[in-house]
């Protein structure tokens, strides 16, 4: 029995097995479902707005803009008049012509830790090549009743919206219908849509409210399979993923529910529909092509309201653009009843140690003000916490260590007999009371905290650009320097595969140390193919966040201090 090679077997097994486990058995989306009771037709851009019935009619002026031209984003910004948005995280516009929200921008986000790089766009205009847009509005379940559309011009209480002073949009249909669009906006992230509609024609008319985010093209995402980006939703309290090629292969998928919200992730932004808890919907997430172009959209279609002659008719529902900041999520889900937002970052499998790993590491930010150090100190916690477990193994190991020259003469006077060698093993194992199996199982169990903790820096918005000390400027990217280019004095760029930084090779020594202090396999092959699994895993996590890294040549660091301590006192 080789322990040290059962111990790097049980390493890299575990790794392959969590990582192989969400590479390729992530959970599937729910089926699709066929219950239509409501079909959607073709509207602006080519969006498809919900309809009132299957045998319900398009949306007037749909048609007229499938073939415009794609223009810039600030020539499309031009094409429409506009209501400013201002707030202090927040910049942008709504489109006066369909009212439609198509234009926000994160004041508190840029492209790249270059405090002069651009700001983060999160929606762009209709007519942009990247058109990304959220609209809401009324569907009339007779197709001669006059309802807003994506050429309706309306008209605005004011020119600007803030959070102290939403703006309301009005619209007459000439046929005693007036249509009224309150907009506000809160200090973050979240705009409240109220839609009314008040009846003073001559008979009764039914309508449906709807909302939809209308995006053009598939966009570029991380390509992770660990990491969900696309449309997404809590439909009927279960969280529904879908991939945008799904959309594409497979067609459109249509849910019922009470409640719930939808739309579409990015690795760390979110456009999001949250109607009201208690409203009854239908909703979808579709594809299409029109100008060449992919079109995918999320939408809903509430539930009918018959509107009286004399009365009014009203729906309310919420948008969400913005970053997904868990604190923020949490807020909106407390304070609108939106059921599991925070789904909406990817914590994964280990959710249950992913979040609260966020949230201490956030705390402990909080008090030393920089997230690198709290992973320095989250590290000796977890440590401590597995004090008694590694301490055990460490003795076990330790008592092996001093056993090993008994152990190598036993197998070369049994060399020829592997079951008498591992008899005599075993009963000396026994005399001693050491259990080979013991130094595994603290790698193994602390696999479930290094993959959430990878969670943790791959998927949340606050690791991304949180600086560390020197080079390393953002913890959730790899560490940028390189041993091939001698760390940046030699003007080359290594491909990615050789961009083996710093702290990679940090954690390598590191590894390797406490490789040595570990019992030596008897077999000389093993014990030169043992020596190269330092420099795989160097290899191997170089490519991974640096947060990453440094949490784990840290541990290394903790745990040869702690493993040579026991050995001093055992006289290994």
């Amino acid at each position: 029995m080789n322990e040290q090679r059962n111990l790097w077997i049980a390493i890299a097994a575990s790794v392959v097995i969590l990582v192989g486990f969400q590479f390729f058995f992530a959970p599937e989306p729910d089926p699709q479902v066929q219950e239509a009771q409501v079909r959607e037709q073709l509207d602006v851009n080519g969006t498809n707005t919900p309809q009132a019935a299957s045998n319900a009619p398009s949306v007037p002026g749909g048609q007229q803009q499938l073939a415009a031209p794609v223009v810039n984003r600030d020539d499309a910004l031009a094409k429409s008049p506009r209501i400013k948005i201002e707030t202090p995280r927040v910049e942008g516009s709504i489109r006066l012509v369909g009212g439609m929200i198509d234009d926000i921008q994160l004041q508190d986000y840029r492209e790249t830790e270059e405090p002069n790089s651009p700001l983060i766009h999160v929606l762009n205009p209709t007519g942009s090549d990247n058109a990304y847009f959220a609209e809401f509005g009324w569907v009339a379940a007779d197709k001669t009743v006059g309802v807003p559309n994506s050429d309706t011009r309306w008209t605005a209480s004011s020119n600007e919206l803030t959070p102290a002073t939403p703006v309301t949009l009005s619209w007459d249909n000439g046929n005693g219908l007036t249509f009224k669009r309150e907009i506000s906006i809160d200090e973050n992230f979240m705009f409240s849509i109220k839609q009314s509609v008040k009846n003073d024609g001559g008979s009764d008319v039914t309508l449906y409210p709807y909302g939809l985010i209308s995006r053009k093209g598939e966009p570029k995402t991380a390509g992770f399979y660990i990491l969900h980006e696309g449309p997404l939703g809590v439909i009927d309290g279960t969280l529904t993923e879908m991939k945008y090629q799904d959309l594409v292969e497979d067609g459109d998928v249509e849910k019922k529910t009470t409640g719930g919200w939808l739309g579409f992730t990015d690795k760390y932004w979110l456009v999001a529909l949250a109607p009201s808890s208690d409203e009854e919907l239908t909703t979808r997430f579709s594809h299409h092509v029109a100008d060449n172009a992919d079109k995918f959209q999320t939408d809903y279609l509430g539930a009918a309201r018959t509107v009286a002659v004399g009365a009014e008719a009203a729906s309310e529902t919420r948008l969400f653009a913005g970053a997904k900041e868990v604190s923020v999520l949490d807020q909106y889900a407390n304070e609108f009843g939106i059921t599991n937002f925070d789904l909406a970052i990817d914590f994964g499998w280990f959710y249950f140690l992913t979040k609260p790993f966020f949230l201490f590491l956030q705390w402990l930010n909080h008090l030393v003000g920089n997230f690198g150090v709290s992973i320095l100190i989250f590290t000796v916690l977890v440590k401590a916490v597995m004090f008694p477990l590694a301490n055990k193994s460490y003795k076990s190991m330790s008592a092996m260590k001093k056993l090993q020259p008994q152990i190598t003469k036993m197998r070369e006077q049994f060399k020829d007999d592997r079951q008498r060698q591992q008899q005599e093993m075993m009963a000396l194992y026994k005399r001693e009371k050491i259990n080979p199996a013991s130094g595994c199982l603290p790698i193994v169990v602390q696999i479930p905290v290094f993959f959430a903790l990878y969670k943790v820096l791959f998927v949340n918005i606050e690791m991304r650009h949180a600086p560390f000390f020197g080079w390393i400027q953002d913890l959730s990217a790899p560490d940028p320097t390189s041993l091939f280019n001698l760390f940046g004095l030699i003007p080359f760029d290594p491909p990615q595969m050789l961009m083996i930084g710093v702290w990679p090779l940090i954690m390598g020594i590191t590894m390797f140390l406490q490789q040595k202090l570990n019992p030596a396999p008897a077999d000389p092959t093993q014990a030169k193919i043992m020596m190269f699994l330092p420099l795989i895993f160097t290899f191997m996590l170089a490519s991974f966040p640096a947060g990453l890294v440094i949490y784990w040549a840290w541990n290394n660091t903790l745990s040869i201090m702690q493993q040579r301590y026991i050995m001093y006192k055992m006289g290994v």
